[in-house]
């Protein structure tokens, strides 16, 4: 992973660099501030390679953005980009189609080779994640593709799923392990992403898949968000994504563990973290806490997939970080 900020040069070179290495360099776009704004400038980013395409996340103080034909010219892109605004909003314009807002929490699409301007709503600055997809490496190839002007994610259904995968993206380790899982949310993400735009028909193949993967991460996202309830089940998992139970159990056969399989793993790695995190806090606090029925079911699944009693597993880990002082 790359991650740059702006506290590496000297303060009154930082907006410089920024509009000069990074903004035109790595982003290719013109950044401009007011003079007499440079001095309080602060700018931070990060990049890292998943799945084929690049996540970026990026903070910064106010300043206007432009992408003009000249800097289009200097440093195409040709790749389709997925916004997520997380900062207090952002306006976008200078485009053929109308200017709009951007909310704190939702989601933009473009081609990246298409003119606009931009500059964040209030005095927050910038917050946001970009995901860049290069066309290249998305399976449907479509001319309409490089002609789709920064618009926001207007589908609230298609949103939610969106927002599951670029979630399940953004946690997921850059490692070899995990490509695999990395490359089918980035198609999932581009294939939303042009169903939305019209480009992609959602009974298509592509558009099957792509919706499969993105309800799985939203169902694996709400068995987490439910985990402390004992009573946490495939109806009720169904219901909140507005599916069948038998549809929902079709979505963990392309998955490698069952709905079951994913509610204890999951319940583990929650109870292995507490068990870290919170020494204190007593091994049948944590095991209700984590959703299991009894203690004696949290002890039994336990040994059975770690090979020792929660108590030994914390005491080894207590160990260690007293033999790393």
């Amino acid at each position: 992973m790359l991650h740059w900020c702006t506290d590496e040069v000297d303060p009154k070179d930082r907006f410089d660099y920024w509009r000069e290495v990074r903004a035109r360099g790595l982003f290719g776009v013109t950044a401009e501030l007011a003079r007499e704004r440079r001095a309080d400038f602060f700018g931070e980013f990060s990049l890292r390679r998943l799945g084929g395409a690049g996540l970026v996340e990026l903070k910064a103080s106010p300043y206007a953005v432009e992408r003009s034909a000249s800097d289009i010219a200097y440093a195409p892109g040709e790749a389709i980009c997925v916004y997520q605004q997380l900062g207090s909003g952002g306006w976008f314009g200078g485009m053929r189609t109308s200017d709009f807002a951007i909310a704190n929490g939702s989601f933009a699409t473009s081609h990246t080779d298409l003119p606009y301007r931009t500059a964040p709503l209030g005095t927050g600055g910038f917050h946001l994640r970009i995901l860049k997809i290069p066309v290249s490496s998305i399976p449907v190839q479509d001319k309409r593709m490089r002609e789709l002007a920064p618009r926001t994610f207007n589908d609230p259904a298609l949103a939610s799923l969106l927002a599951a995968c670029f979630a399940d993206l953004g946690e997921i380790a850059a490692d070899d392990a995990a490509s695999a899982v990395q490359t089918s949310l980035v198609q999932a993400l581009a294939h939303l992403a042009l169903i939305e735009r019209g480009v992609v028909r959602p009974g298509s193949r592509r558009g099957q898949e792509a919706l499969r993967t993105a309800r799985l991460s939203q169902a694996r996202r709400l068995i987490v968000r439910h985990l402390e309830d004992p009573n946490l089940a495939p109806a009720m998992v169904a219901d909140q994504l507005g599916v069948s139970v038998r549809h929902l159990h079709m979505l963990f056969e392309m998955a490698e563990k069952s709905f079951s399989q994913t509610v204890t793993d999951e319940r583990l790695n929650q109870s292995r973290r507490l068990l870290r995190e919170a020494p204190e806090r007593l091994i049948a606090d944590i095991a209700a806490s984590c959703g299991f029925e009894s203690l004696a079911t949290y002890y039994r699944v336990f040994n059975a997939a770690y090979g020792m009693a929660p108590g030994d597993f914390r005491a080894k880990g207590t160990d260690k970080g007293t033999d790393g002082r």
